[in-house]
């Protein structure tokens, strides 16, 4: 196109077309300033390659929203408090035993998939013991960890809970010439894994109590009798949906 708006299909004209006054002129002069529109339907197409995209991301964030808005509704949080005693093979030439004792501590998990979810729960020994006997060397063991969790509904008001994990023991030792200025203790820690399992009973809306039993197999346990140590306890809480 020179000077006007000339097309191969109006070159039959009597006249060059020179100006875009026309009503056909015009549409022919729309096409040259707009080049989208030389193809109207690919442009059609890509339009409409463009709203069906945007309707497919709509519907995946929709989707996405939705999934997010039910795990939120489904999710169960539990705070409790519980009181224990253990059990572990008798005293040897290793250690004495941890048998004994009342261990008080708090738990906590988060269910959030299908009866699944994590937790969490720290024990330690009410008072001070006295190691093998020796009152001139108090001691007061503490067990931490960090559990997957599984409670699937066994009837209208009771729950099975199935614990498993990892964490540690930490035993202190206490005496007044093993201070460091901070704390008046040594600190003695293994690494351990857990199993467990308890029934969480809910007598009246949100409170439970949960009879609970717990597996610790302790690596290198070697101030005491055995790896394996177990609690017996009972744990009230209450469930926030």
């Amino acid at each position: 196109m020179t000077g006007g708006c000339e097309w191969p299909w109006v070159h039959g004209l009597s006249m060059p077309v020179n100006s875009c006054k026309s009503r056909f002129t015009r549409q022919l002069c729309a096409c040259a300033l707009h080049p989208k529109l030389l193809n109207p339907i690919m442009h059609w197409r890509f339009r409409l390659k463009q709203t069906f995209r945007s309707a497919v991301l709509l519907s995946f964030a929709c989707a996405a929203l939705a999934a997010f808005s039910n795990l939120a509704q489904a999710q169960k949080i539990d705070l409790a408090f519980g009181v224990s005693t253990l059990d572990a093979p008798a005293a040897n030439s290793t250690g004495p035993s941890l048998t004994g004792g009342a261990y008080t501590g708090f738990s906590g998990d988060v269910l959030f998939y299908h009866n699944l979810g994590f937790g969490s729960e720290i024990y330690w020994k009410a008072t001070q013991g006295n190691y093998g006997g020796d009152p001139t060397l108090p001691f007061r063991p503490i067990f931490f960890d960090f559990n997957a969790v599984y409670s699937p509904k066994l009837a209208r008001h009771a729950y099975l809970e199935l614990t498993g994990g990892i964490g540690a023991q930490d035993t202190r030792f206490y005496c007044s010439t093993c201070s460091n200025g901070v704390t008046n203790f040594v600190s003695d820690k293994h690494f351990m894994g857990d199993f467990g399992a308890g029934i969480k009973l809910y007598p009246k809306g949100g409170f439970f109590v949960r009879p609970e039993a717990r597996l610790y197999l302790v690596n290198n346990n070697l101030y005491f009798s055995s790896p394996r140590v177990t609690r017996y306890g009972l744990s009230i809480g209450y469930t926030f949906k």
